[in-house]
């Protein structure tokens, strides 16, 4: 499956039918390419945030099963995928540099340290909440921007989903592991922005948590089924009826 060929196609559908949607979310967010690395500015920054919070959250999920050699590659990937990309963008965004201490964090799962953990993750955790702190500040919106960043999210989970599958089977239970935290990172950010989200969005919001429902419940087992969950079609329509959803969404006056 080409899942963002396919995402653009209908997405196009859903242009047409919703006139609003070709103003995503326009005051917030940059141009979304077919490739996630293309996304820039304070858009691709805030998915970078993003995309470490979903690894975490995926291996500590592991940790916490005491399944370590499962849980370091999430937190490995936060270092060697990711930070690198970032790292010279933290001054723009006044963040402090960070890499020691997501090191340090993928050190104590590695030697399975069930003693210095907590504290570990908490100064990542500090870290990238200071990050959060400093693109808030520039948004004229950050609930619609916390939206519009969930749903490249998504579209990220989605890939790895992709490239998981393999002869109609899960072949990286890695790929799904990670998609499945992208999934409940994107979730947590639409929860987060909802309160903060104008009257009259109610319709679209409901739209985007049956999306996510929907996820949630093809991505409920932490371990990786030997069968994919979901076939191609409905997650293309879920992401489908998740964007054209949150396109509809009133800003604020």
């Amino acid at each position: 499956m080409n899942f963002r060929a396919g995402l653009s196609v209908a997405m196009v559908a859903a242009a047409m039918q919703f006139p609003f949607a070709v103003q995503v979310l326009a005051q917030v967010r940059a141009p979304v390419s077919e490739k996630p690395a293309e996304v820039s500015g304070d858009l691709a920054f805030g998915r970078f945030i993003a995309l470490i919070r979903g690894h975490l959250l995926a291996g500590d999920e592991l940790v916490k099963r005491r399944d370590w050699s499962e849980a370091y590659p999430h937190f490995n990937f936060t270092t060697e995928e990711i930070y690198g990309v970032i790292r010279d963008e933290l001054h723009i965004y006044n963040t402090p540099p960070f890499d020691g201490a997501l090191k340090a964090l993928a050190r104590t799962v590695q030697t399975r340290n069930a003693r210095q953990y907590p504290k570990a993750l908490e100064k990542v955790e500090e870290a990238l909440g200071k990050a959060d702190r400093a693109l808030k500040a520039k948004m004229a919106s950050w609930p619609l921007f916390q939206v519009t960043v969930a749903i490249e999210v998504l579209k990220t989970a989605a890939d790895e989903y992709d490239e998981a599958i393999a002869n109609g089977r899960i072949a990286h239970a890695i790929g799904y592991r990670s998609a499945r935290g992208f999934v409940l990172q994107a979730g947590r950010m639409i929860d987060a922005a909802a309160p903060g989200l104008p009257a009259g969005n109610e319709a679209e919001l409901g739209g985007i948590r049956a999306g996510l429902a929907r996820l949630n419940a093809a991505f409920i087992a932490p371990s990786a089924p030997d069968r994919p969950p979901i076939d191609d079609a409905e997650l293309l329509a879920v992401m489908t009826q998740i964007e054209a959803a949150a396109a509809r969404l009133r800003p604020p006056l």
